[in-house]
């Protein structure tokens, strides 16, 4: 069956230190696409950290309108992945991902002249639904430009993001402290050019054509692949964990623990040098299904470690709970790296590659959901119910976590025989 990887050479003796320890890609298409990456989310941190402020302080939309329309973009954006993905895969990954980018500029852009609630959400809409098709569509990128070992280059470029993402928010906390329009103002059109630019990087890969796909291959193949279908189900709960430490988090620090404010941004602070420092190592040796399916595993009992040393915090004096929280938050930041490494490779790895983009569009349509879910599950059983509830969620990752190896190896046995011809 041909194959959407190029091989990537390896670097030669004369590369730099950090090319030769991995830290940054050779030069060709895996560095464009590295920089493309920070520069996009760079942007995207300075927006997601400043959005709801603009909104409400700027643009002078009341707070429940504001999360009202976000909801919307996030449900309506959750429909473009899969068609997105599917396009990609049939036109060319480079040139439906540049159209993403421009219409996430342009819409970016406009929200500069944002007065009424209904063209915010209009807007918002669009920039979810290209944002969405953007992801899926990069998916195929990844997964042709990933070189010999694309295990660890996915790992890369997760941790090249989650630094782009820090940086940005310290960029937007500098604004917010200035709390004006024209500081908001710049948020805005700061990211609208970071997709500009990450678009004149694009530019720079070269093309990938459709990889043909086998006559006997239906159109949506994705949707009807239930093994894959159940892997990502699992892979969305798993997911949940993202919105523990930006939602649940801070809300139990503040409301049910003594332990001072300023530790609401040190744990945000630490799961990200965390990340971006050990993604990388952290995916190592995870480049097969059964391996992918075993990280799965120890992340949910690393979820609930984590989430056990932060529910003991409520009866504790300050000092000692910041340090046992600092210690949950590790704890869960290595759930987060196994969680990662053991997504990110079946995403690809139970992805025939000439549908890449389409199977992405399914995985984004489950962390879609598990975003739009998180809030309201973490609000019920962390925040409502304390304690128990933190053990309850700890509990079902590591339900989820456990049968996750199982439902890898029904997918595994499901993949047509790669000697087939197409």
């Amino acid at each position: 069956m041909p194959t959407a990887t190029l091989s990537i050479p390896v670097p030669p003796p004369n590369s730099s230190w950090l090319v030769a320890r991995g830290f940054i890609p050779d030069h060709g298409p895996r560095r464009v696409l590295a920089i493309a990456t920070f520069v996009n989310m760079l942007g995207s941190g300075i927006f997601m950290t400043s959005a709801v402020l603009f909104f409400t302080r700027s643009v002078g939309l009341p707070i429940a309108q504001v999360a009202l329309g976000l909801g919307i973009a996030a449900l309506v954006g959750m429909v473009a992945g899969i068609p997105a993905g599917h396009l990609a895969d049939r036109r060319g990954p480079r040139e439906i991902y540049l159209l993403t980018l421009i219409i996430r500029a342009a819409t970016m852009a406009a929200l500069a002249f944002v007065h009424t609630f209904w063209l915010f959400v209009v807007l918002v809409c669009l920039t979810q639904l290209a944002q969405s098709a953007g992801g899926a569509s990069r998916g195929p990128l990844v997964r042709g430009f990933g070189g010999t070992n694309p295990a660890s280059y996915r790992a890369h470029l997760r941790s090249v993001a989650n630094l782009a993402g820090c940086c940005g928010a310290f960029a937007a906390g500098a604004a917010v402290q200035l709390d004006t329009r024209a500081a908001y103002l710049a948020l805005i059109v700061g990211n609208a050019t970071s997709f500009v630019a990450c678009a004149a990087i694009i530019t720079r890969l070269p093309s990938l054509p459709p990889i043909p796909a086998p006559h006997t291959t239906g159109r949506w193949i994705a949707l009807k692949d239930k093994p894959y279908l159940a892997v990502t189900v699992l892979d969305a709960i798993l997911g949940i964990h993202g919105q523990v430490l930006v939602f649940a988090l801070p809300v139990w620090i503040v409301s049910q623990t003594h332990a001072p404010r300023w530790f609401v941004g040190l744990a945000v602070l630490v799961n990200t040098a965390l990340v971006a420092a050990l993604q990388v190592r952290a995916s190592r040796g995870i480049d097969t299904s059964p391996a992918a399916g075993r990280a799965m595993r120890r992340s949910g009992t690393a979820f609930l470690i984590g989430m056990a040393l932060i529910a003991a915090t409520s009866t504790m004096p300050g000092w000692l709970a910041v340090t046992v929280m600092t210690l949950g938050v590790a704890a869960h930041t290595v759930g987060e790296l196994w969680h990662a490494a053991g997504s990110l490779e079946l995403q690809f790895r139970l992805a025939p590659p000439h549908a890449q983009g389409q199977y992405t569009g399914i995985s984004g349509l489950g962390t879609g959901l598990a975003n739009v879910a998180a809030p309201s599950v973490l609000g019920l059983l962390c925040i409502t119910w304390g304690a128990p509830g933190w053990l309850l969620m700890g509990g079902i990752f590591v339900a989820v976590g456990l049968a996750a190896p199982a439902v890898v190896r029904w997918g595994e046995r499901t993949r047509p025989d790669p000697m087939e011809a197409v």
